[in-house]
């Protein structure tokens, strides 16, 4: 089975769906990741440890060993330039055209041969306009490729999707209810291992917990042990619902 996860930023793949990219390339699916941006407008490390021109490079290696640490086959960055927070940490979508961004996604799906696509949930998870730009142009693609071959391959998901008793609300997409919910703790391991690859992006991943939680926490405490998909394009027997059944999906 071949995979294509489309994030937004550098670190999305891992913080978002790192197990389950894990336990699909564990599983002998060939995990394929694209990339809207190299995260430009991102944190630059406490202390940092880069300056805002060489960021997205940084960044670049950063997922380079992230998406490897995971069992990726490939990565694929997209050619956008993601816009710098903004006061108040106001968020961005990069500069695009939306034609010309559909057309690179479905070549991306033919590229690879994509038998199912996982990307952000359609409330951008917590709000990130990029992640809902990214959402709405997959969708948009899978639509296109479906009408345009008479199929309904590729099946898509989305991830972060919401269930009853999530660890983690603010990640979850509240309109996006969970049809698979899985374990993912069997690979905890390769997921710290990719989001230590992150190293810029460390300090963001623990400072809200650390926060909440009233004492520092480590990047491994950070990580979801379960992670949920939203079936956008699908059915409960495809295969990517298949090669999940084990381990466990609740």
């Amino acid at each position: 089975m071949n995979v294509l996860c489309l994030v937004a930023h550098p670190d999305d793949e891992t913080m978002l769906c790192g197990g389950t990219l894990a336990l699909l390339a564990s599983k002998g699916a060939a995990v394929h990741v694209a990339c809207l941006t190299r995260g430009e407008g991102g944190e630059l490390g406490e202390p940092p440890l880069t300056d805002r021109e060489h960021l997205g490079d940084v960044r670049e290696q950063e997922m380079v060993c992230a998406v490897g640490k995971m069992g990726g086959k490939s990565l694929t960055f997209l050619g956008y330039v993601d816009p710098v927070v903004g006061p108040e940490d106001k968020l961005f979508a990069p500069e695009h055209d939306p034609t010309m961004l559909a057309g690179q996604i479905v070549a991306a799906i033919k590229q690879f041969k994509v038998d199912v696509a996982l990307t952000h949930g359609s409330n951008g998870e917590y709000g990130h306009p990029a992640h809902v730009l990214l959402h709405q142009m997959a969708l948009a693609a899978v639509a296109s490729l479906h009408k345009e071959t008479g199929a309904a391959n590729p099946a898509l998901y989305t991830f972060a999707a919401a269930f009853p008793d999530h660890p983690y609300p603010r990640l979850a997409n509240a309109d996006d209810p969970a049809d698979l919910v899985l374990d993912v703790s069997a690979m905890l391991d390769k997921k710290e291992a990719a989001a230590l690859c992150h190293k810029t992006q460390n300090a963001l991943f623990v400072r809200r917990r650390s926060k909440e939680w009233g004492r520092p926490v480590t990047v491994r405490e950070s990580l979801l042990a379960v992670e949920s998909l939203h079936r956008v394009f699908g059915s409960p027997g495809d295969e990517l619902s298949v090669l999940l059944t084990q381990p466990k999906i609740v």
